[in-house]
């Protein structure tokens, strides 16, 4: 359902209102992720050996922390580059977007439940995890394709071949935690370093094809 016609300058400030609470929600998001990162609490007098065994225990911490710094900075970013295009909104698109963010707060949670138990092979948390991650694409994918929409002129000077890179781009998370957690099923030693290489596997592609448009 359309909202009722306002003036353009009523309906870009609206659009506004959307893209500032979106930031904002991203910006407490990632910050929340580093409150698990806690100073160890030693007892004085403190030795050398006492806090670097500390921080030793704290490696899934900051294992956890660091890849969904980077997933959030980089739906982050791809949210920046969709609502540039992003030319005028509807009910739906309001809807469409809190259902992502939904995916994005519950980040810290799964991050944080998800590395506490990373050296210990537990299935629940890996699975926790790998949803909230899914659930993220796939609204993403879902955003882009509704923006794409022609009908519903949402969008201004998007290319039909970069709304599908990213649509494709968003379903790629998705797919690699998929394959992740059916990987952690019988291999969970190793399927816990797939993580970490998303978001450079995400940088690199994204890298290779803006190469790839600049030759077209």
């Amino acid at each position: 359902m359309n909202l009722p016609r306002f003036s353009d300058h009523k309906r870009e400030f609206q659009l506004e209102r959307l893209i500032l609470f979106s930031d904002a929600v991203f910006a407490i998001a990632i910050t929340l992720l580093v409150i698990e990162l806690r100073v160890p609490e030693i007892e004085h007098p403190a030795k050398e050996i006492t806090i670097l065994q500390n921080l030793a225990r704290m490696i899934p911490k900051f294992i956890g922390f660091l890849v969904s710094f980077f997933l959030v900075g980089l739906y982050w970013t791809v949210h920046h580059k969709l609502f540039g295009f992003v030319i005028d909104y509807t009910q739906r698109l309001l809807w469409l977007n809190l259902l992502f963010l939904l995916g994005i707060v519950l980040m810290p949670f799964t991050t944080s439940f998800y590395s506490e138990y990373i050296f210990e092979y537990l299935k629940t948390p890996v699975i926790f995890y790998a949803c909230n991650i899914c659930f993220i694409g796939i609204m993403n994918f879902v955003l882009w394709k509704y923006i794409q929409n022609p009908r519903l002129k949402l969008s201004d000077n998007l290319p039909k071949s970069l709304g599908n890179y990213y649509s494709f781009r968003a379903l790629s998370v998705p797919v690699i935690f998929v394959v992740m957690v059916i990987a952690y099923l019988y291999f969970p030693r190793y399927a816990i370093f797939i993580p970490p290489f998303i978001p450079l596997f995400m940088w690199g592609v994204g890298k290779y094809f803006k190469r790839k448009l600049a030759k077209t």
